[in-house]
């Protein structure tokens, strides 16, 4: 049986972890999901990643939480990875940078798949090389598992597709996160690996990348500074959906995924899911 993998992009603010939590218990069932990834960095009020955010995604139905250039914006961010091996910053951080750069989890069919975060270096803060820390990570899990999922958080689509093509065949799935718009290039590339260089936010969608955009736009206009808030309208859980066959890692579909609040209302309420049958 294959192995569906649901990634969800950045969760933002309380619009995005509230759409999580009504919509990913009803998928989880509905598309027979045996594992959820989330990146969670921007979940905390647009930054960051708390204690209760952390609960309340994880309650949700998450099991691993990937986090990117504002993984350390909350001080809460040090005891929650005191408390679980599953909270992931950049692989490509240093190598004494707090949190883990890897994990190994078991999916709810006993599928151990391995997951970890890479940053981008273009337009980014500075890190270390991606490739040879991709590199380092898979010679440590590749052993103990064959299906493994790659987080991409970076600036350029360049930089994205780049690792897409270098880890192509030797990871399951490499899944784009930080720019917060959804791309339509999902695939599965030459050698068996899914691929999208943007999954997209999970937030609100009236808004610039999850801001209200009255203040984004008074600030550009102006010069003059203005707290960019979390907006509110149009909440969507947006992601990849990867179906990967256990025994070799490979993927064998891929297909973006966009849960409105619409759609949202119609899971609670017992009705079907648009990806239903995936």
């Amino acid at each position: 049986m294959p192995l569906n993998i649901l990634f969800i992009g950045d969760v933002v603010g309380s619009p995005g972890r509230k759409i999580v939590s009504q919509a990913l218990p009803r998928l989880i069932r509905a598309w027979d999901l045996g594992l959820v990834v989330c990146n969670a960095e921007n979940s905390a009020g647009g930054s960051g990643l708390t204690i209760k955010c952390h609960e309340e995604l994880e309650d949700a139905g998450v099991d691993v939480f990937t986090l990117g250039d504002h993984v350390y914006r909350k001080d809460e961010v040090f005891a929650l990875f005191d408390r679980s091996d599953r909270i992931l910053r950049a692989a490509n951080y240093p190598a004494d940078a707090p949190g883990g750069e890897s994990v190994l989890v078991e999916a709810r069919d006993g599928t151990t798949v391995g997951v970890f975060t890479i940053m981008g270096r273009t337009f980014m803060k500075p890190v270390d090389d991606p490739f040879r820390a991709a590199d380092r990570v898979l010679a440590d899990i590749q052993r103990s598992a064959r299906v493994i999922v790659v987080d991409i958080h970076a600036e350029a689509t360049s930089d994205k597709q780049l690792l897409g093509r270098y880890l192509d065949g030797r990871v399951s799935a490499v899944l784009g996160t930080h720019t917060h718009v959804p791309t339509a290039d999902e695939q599965i590339l030459p050698a068996g690996t899914a691929y999208q260089t943007d999954v997209g936010m999970t937030g609100p969608y009236d808004s610039i990348l999850g801001r209200r955009y009255d203040r984004v736009l008074a600030s550009t206009l102006t010069n003059v500074p203005h707290h960019y808030d979390v907006a509110t309208g149009d909440p969507r859980l947006c992601g990849a959906l990867v179906s990967v066959d256990p025994a070799t890692g490979r993927a064998l579909s891929i297909r973006r995924v966009c849960v409105d609040q619409e759609e949202t209302r119609r899971l609670m309420t017992g009705g079907a899911s648009s990806a239903d049958g995936v």
